[in-house]
């Protein structure tokens, strides 16, 4: 059987791997094919796929679009009922997508244009806060790289200010942290309707790290749906005892292909393997391809 990795990151977000490093280690692992799922760009792809020109490995062009989805949730302090309003961070990813759409090319823009301003606002912080860090030492020791708050993290670690990149986050850049800065996101739908414009496959990436209740996880696919979402991460590196099978049989429910990928960051994440996962805990067949519906394989077919 042949097998394939559909959420992969390389160092045009926060994976540490260049997109031909990722096209070796896919060969390596007799991976036939990988989606490059970088955060909020798509600057990575044509490097890949022009690493994958002499490769046994076909590359699927993707995305990784982080969202802001609000829920409210109600609960029963001293016999008074409570509303409380929760701000998750939903990640939406495209398949197959057309990267050189120029409308989608233009919301990338502005979204990396407002990661920029926020990055610049945490590294003030930091400063603030005592640590030898800027915005302009950030971007020399990541020059190619979308920054993220896995590269401050990973700048902090390599300062030996922290011992781990979770400590970083745990205590300092995590959100309701001290030098933590929030994003202006859009809605997952927005980011739904965005991927399908650009004649992408629109997939809810792993839904059991948003910590809902399985009624707030329906009505959230629910509405997805009614934009077009069109696959769920069901094959997923983190996944517990049992959450594949509930995400399977939310896929049945909802009448969603299902999806499957690592999530590989290079030594950024070092518990997840390239097409294996967490300990060899996930291998995503090829045949899932046919569920999803790529145009893009129509220029690339399974071999």
């Amino acid at each position: 059987m042949n097998y394939i990795d559909l959420h992969v990151h390389s160092t045009y977000s926060d994976g540490t791997c260049t997109p031909k490093e990722l096209i070796e280690l896919a060969a390596e692992r007799s991976l036939t094919y990988i989606a490059l799922t970088d955060h909020d760009t798509t600057e990575g792809i044509p490097y890949a796929l022009a690493a994958a020109k002499h490769s046994s490995v076909r590359v699927i062009p993707g995305v990784e679009l982080s969202s802001d989805y609000t829920i409210i949730r109600k609960e029963v302090s001293n016999q008074d009922l409570l509303e409380i309003q929760l701000v998750k961070d939903i990640h939406i990813v495209g398949l197959g997508i057309d990267y050189k759409n120029p409308a989608f090319a233009e919301h990338l823009l502005k979204f990396q244009q407002e990661r920029t301003e926020r990055n610049v606002k945490m590294c003030r912080n930091l400063e603030e806060a005592g640590f030898d860090i800027s915005y302009e030492a950030l971007h020399h020791a990541f020059p190619d790289a979308i920054l993220t708050r896995c590269h401050i993290a990973r700048f902090l670690l390599d300062k030996g200010y922290v011992g781990s990149i979770d400590e970083a986050f745990e205590r300092y850049i995590g959100s309701h942290c001290p030098c933590y800065v929030p994003r202006t996101k859009i809605t997952p739908m927005k980011a739904v309707s965005l991927i399908k414009a650009a004649g992408g496959t629109a997939v809810l990436a792993h839904p059991m790290l948003y910590h809902l209740t399985e009624q707030e996880l329906c009505e959230l696919i629910e509405q997805l749906k009614q934009f077009g979402l069109d696959g769920i991460e069901a094959i997923y590196s983190r996944n517990l005892d049992g959450e594949e099978s509930f995400v399977r049989s939310l896929a049945e429910k909802y009448a969603l292909a299902i999806s499957g990928g690592s999530d590989f960051h290079g030594t950024n994440k070092p518990d997840i393997e390239l097409g294996t996962g967490k300990g060899n805990n996930i291998r995503v067949p090829e045949e899932l391809l046919k569920g999803l519906h790529l145009s893009w394989l129509t220029l690339f077919p399974p071999m």
